[in-house]
């Protein structure tokens, strides 16, 4: 069975999930959700990527997404391609990053097993791109992303959550612009 990215509909709305190797809890310090949405606001700006939720847990990323070219399987190849070339090197220069030989042992180890990886893998393969079509899978999807925060306990109303886009959609303004329609 493929593990690549399946977008049948290349003009469709998505809702993806990806995680880091092994689950590994990368996302609890701001130099690496910066990272994220460095990379996110600059696929949006340059790559055609058009976000409308987003939300970065400590183990993994959701989003809510189209591709303005059509592409959207490249655009998410490309933004995670880049994303863990960046968090690998900022993991492994980090003075303060306590948990450094471990994460990149366990990524080193991540790498060995796939014969697509040179020498650490950050993402897991697995994805599964759910496209979105209807105002009431739209709406649960959103509810899912902004909710997930709150589900994880880490706070009680999801715009408190600032790696997320669910203080966009409370009158707030985000990390990351959005493209609403």
């Amino acid at each position: 069975m493929s593990r690549k990215y399946k977008f049948y509909n290349k003009e469709g709305l998505y809702f993806v999930s990806f995680a880091v190797v092994y689950w590994i809890d990368v996302f609890t310090r701001d130099e690496y959700c910066n990272i994220i949405t460095e990379n996110l606001d600059y696929c949006r700006k340059q790559k055609g990527l058009e976000i409308f939720a987003w939300c970065v847990m400590p183990s993994h990323l959701h989003l809510l997404f189209r591709a303005k070219d059509n592409n959207p399987g490249e655009v998410l190849r490309d933004f995670k391609s880049y994303s863990s070339k960046l968090l690998l090197r900022a993991i492994a220069e980090n003075p303060q990053e306590s948990r450094k030989e471990w994460m990149l042992w366990l990524m080193e180890r991540a790498g060995m097993k796939n014969s697509n990886v040179q020498k650490r893998q950050f993402w897991q393969q697995h994805n599964q791109p759910i496209e979105l079509w209807s105002p009431a899978v739209i709406d649960q999807k959103l509810h899912y992303i902004h909710e997930n925060p709150v589900e994880a306990g880490f706070v009680s109303e999801p715009h408190h959550w600032k790696c997320s886009s669910a203080i966009d959609y409370s009158g707030g303004k985000g990390i990351i612009g959005l493209d609403f329609e």
